[in-house]
């Protein structure tokens, strides 16, 4: 893989003219698909399989609609509003404001329905009277026709607070527009007055992603490429690269909308947060790996960022284009693997079955080939377009130097630090992991909601109305639907009370009532049909911990109702639908991370030839990964120490998706330090001295990818979707636990104890591994495989300064 690296990059950097010119196609090929296919993103989180699904499946076959609809994807909505303390909506300016408000919102000609729009007020008393009287006739108690007329009444008790349907005229909500929705924004905002409002439902989920996350982490991005180069220009490529790969890939994403429904509104940002991470980081290896070999190749291990410009200049393009292709072909394979290892732990959730996340896995996943791709192919090309001024525009006060010099290093000096007490280190790496995972335990999953949106938005001020004056079970019902096609006809009234009075009797049910049937009143024979919904208002809110146990309790009753009945029911709805989805996630999670971690010790021991090193490295991974679980469960949900205002439940994706990229991240910093410690071990080293020699050329690039990793990813926690903002703070720890604890820390310790050991593996099993040149171990005895390459570098070093690729460890 090295020599075919090589030699892209040394194409790429000789040939840079062919190599743009077919990025900008391909970006302008991109950039056409996405502005004439795109569609607006999915906002339904669906699983096939799960009962509350294939029930709503069912229940549209039962009871169908015109539009063919159902409660995740009819473009619909709840308007909320709230008259001042000590008013009501019927009485006084509030009452004018109601009428003011339902007359603006009738002149609004995308929202259908009309007759709907009436004031909580009048809708209330008509809901009563009609109930009223129709459940008095069937004999119904006034008190539970009061319980039921108070759990379906767009009126609070106190008169206070009422809701308002609203449906666009659209098919899905999804098609929904952003202009018909801020004119309806508008519109309450305008004509409310001293009510308060807010809205939330189907029809008003954010499908918008900001720039200013992305901003914030190019620009803490470039300061640390700063100082790590000296050089404004060196510091700006893995910038322009990783922006043009993220930007291919958002294309790519939002073209991909067109061919599937499972795109929803956080993929594109998921894939360009880890996108934007990766570009830069896998530019910053290959820059970073083409400055050492050029330093190498002068012999210039002092020089400075302003010395080695001119020194660059005297290099002919075929010595320049060599080192170009050094860089690529040893960072570049360490970048190839990299990537691979993320691409294939994203794609492996494909296997979940769940449609949403594996779009989510995809598209990140797409996000990261590209990274690699731009990385080998264009950022070469960029070099030898950028030619002898690649590490010119010196930064004042900022030498930058490279681990080549003999002086001590940071990293040397702390790798000496840990080479003293190796046992210390690694203990206390371990001690301090294991603490800070303890919170996990406690880890509570819940899909998103609209009481999950951020405080102060009007999803979320909606949400929190209806809580405090209809009761939080009013933001969670559930359905029931009742099938009793095999029962006689005589006995289904009196069955369908039964289903009724045994979902009314589980503990957490506030409310069960019968809402329709698909019989035909015109028909005596048929008048209750097959089936009926029993609509169901629980005691608790959607986010409750309560909530998945009354669910439970609910479908725990159907066995028994069925024998005795011959009848039988399942339960519906958003919260059941996301209770499902949660609890399949959950069920994966144990399984996702055996299968991971095992995929981790294949892979390192292809790369590295060894048993113990992929071991220790799994091994340090899941350490990373559960301190990241604890702490962020302790911050994000439990509210330690009141450093997050609004803790929640974690949303149910958030930690397989998590495993899934820090994994692949976690491979990243194993493979660019643990190289270079092999690398010195097969030349001769001993072990202790190669993990010595590695850690010192791989911790100063390790240390400003994982900085640029952190900032990256902290920067998306100024959003307000709630996934994206923990997902942020998630990845961000995990890179901090990872990168300095683990592989910095933990893994040389571990590496000086094992010694020798470390490297040896059983000549058999080391003939059945296929063989991957990750180090670029054939680039280091034989530079180029062109033999007129060869005959041109030895003429142009003839003499002079003797390439880096054919020096010795010794000789370095």
């Amino acid at each position: 893989m090295a020599q075919f690296l090589y030699r892209i990059g040394r194409s790429a950097y000789k040939n840079k003219w062919r190599f743009l010119a077919a990025w900008l196609l391909i970006l302008i090929g991109v950039g056409v698909a996405a502005s004439t296919l795109s569609k607006p993103t999915a906002q339904s989180f669906d699983i096939p399989g799960l009962e509350s699904v294939e029930t709503q499946k069912a229940l549209k076959e039962k009871f169908p609609v015109e539009d063919g609809a159902d409660q995740l994807t009819a473009p619909v909505g709840t308007l909320v509003i709230q008259a001042p303390e000590g008013q009501t909506l019927a009485q006084g300016e509030a009452a004018q404001n109601v009428d003011k408000l339902v007359g603006a919102l009738k002149e609004l000609d995308f929202l259908v329905n009309k007759d709907a729009l009436v004031s909580p007020v009048l809708a209330g008393e008509g809901l009563k009277a009609q109930l009223t009287q129709a459940k008095a006739a069937q004999g119904i108690p006034q008190e539970q026709i009061d319980a039921d007329v108070a759990a379906l009444s767009p009126l609070s008790k106190d008169g206070r607070t009422g809701t308002i349907s609203v449906t666009f005229d659209a098919k899905t909500a999804s098609d929904v527009s952003e202009e018909d929705k801020t004119a309806f924004e508008q519109a309450v905002k305008d004509n409310a007055g001293n009510l308060k409002y807010g809205w939330s439902g189907n029809s008003f989920r954010s499908q918008s992603i900001g720039g200013a996350a992305e901003l914030i982490g190019i620009i803490v991005a470039a300061v640390v490429l700063t100082i790590t180069f000296g050089s404004f220009i060196a510091a700006g490529l893995p910038l322009i690269t990783a922006v043009i790969g993220v930007g291919t890939g958002l294309g790519i994403v939002f073209a991909a909308t067109a061919f599937t429904d499972t795109i929803n509104s956080t993929t594109p940002t998921l894939a360009s947060m880890i996108g934007l991470a990766v570009g830069i980081d896998y530019a910053l290896f290959i820059v970073s790996r083409f400055r050492n070999e050029l330093i190498n190749h002068v012999q210039g291990s002092n020089l400075e960022p302003k010395e080695l410009a001119e020194k660059l200049k005297t290099l002919p393009l075929s010595t320049r284009a060599h080192l170009a292709g050094l860089a690529v072909g040893k960072a570049g394979s360490a970048v190839v693997f990299a990537g691979l290892t993320v691409l294939i732990a994203l794609a492996a959730l494909a296997i979940i079955n769940i449609p949403f996340l594996t779009a989510m896995a995809l598209a990140a996943a797409g996000t990261v080939a590209i990274a690699v791709l731009v990385a080998i192919t264009l950022l070469p090309a960029i070099l030898g377009l950028v030619g002898t001024k690649v590490f010119a525009g010196r930064v004042p006060g900022i030498k930058a130097p490279d681990p080549e010099q003999e002086k001590p290093t940071m990293g040397s000096r702390w790798v000496g630090v840990i080479r003293k007490h190796p046992v210390i280190w690694m203990l206390s790496s371990v001690i301090v992991l294991a603490l800070l995972a303890i919170p996990a335990t406690n880890l509570r999953l819940a899909m998103p909601s609209d009481g999950s949106s951020a405080q102060g938005t009007p999803n979320r001020t909606a949400y929190e109305m209806v809580d405090e004056a209809f009761g939080p079970g009013r933001n969670a019902p559930m359905i029931a639907l009742v099938d009793y096609a095999d029962v006689k006809d005589q006995d289904k009234a009196e069955v369908l009370n039964k289903a009724v009075a045994v979902l009314q009797s589980v503990e957490g049910v506030e409310n069960a009532q019968l809402m329709k049937t698909n019989g035909k009143p015109e028909d005596p024979a048929q008048s209750l049909g097959d089936a009926a919904q029993v609509f169901i208002t629980p005691t608790y809110g959607a986010t409750d911990e309560h909530a998945a146990d009354v669910l439970a309790d609910l479908r725990s009753q159907e066995a028994q109702f069925h024998e005795k009945t011959g009848a039988q029911y399942s339960i519906t709805g958003t919260t059941p639908i996301y209770e499902d989805i949660s609890q399949r996630l959950s069920d994966v999670l144990i399984p996702y991370i055996a299968i991971v971690l095992a995929l981790a010790v294949v892979l390192l021991m292809v790369v590295f030839r060894s048993f113990w090193v992929p071991l220790i490295a799994a091994l340090g991974f899941a350490l990373s990964v559960a301190a990241t679980f604890g702490v962020t469960v302790a911050l994000w949900q439990e509210g330690f120490a009141g450093i997050i205002s609004d803790p929640q439940p974690l949303i149910s994706f958030l930690p397989i998706m998590l495993i899934g990229i820090v994994f692949g991240l976690a491979m990243d910093y194993q493979v660019f330090l643990v190289t270079r410690m092999r690398e010195g071990w097969a030349h001769g080293q001993a072990a202790s001295d190669a993990t010595t020699y590695g850690f010192k050329h791989g911790a100063r690039v390790v240390t400003a990818a994982a900085l640029i990793m952190m900032s990256v990813f902290s920067a998306f926690i100024l959003m307000d979707e709630p996934f994206i903002k923990v997902m942020g703070f998630a990845l961000a720890a995990a890179v901090f636990f990872d990168a300095f604890i683990i592989r910095m820390t933990f893994i040389p310790a571990t590496m000086f104890l094992l010694g020798e050991r470390a490297w040896k593996i059983p000549a058999w099993f080391d003939k059945i591994l296929p063989h991957v040149d990750v180090e670029g171990e054939s680039l280091t005895t034989s530079p180029t495989s062109d033999t007129t390459v060869s005959k041109t570098l030895a003429a142009e070093t003839s003499g002079t300064a003797q390439p880096a690729s054919t020096m010795s460890v010794e000789e370095k």
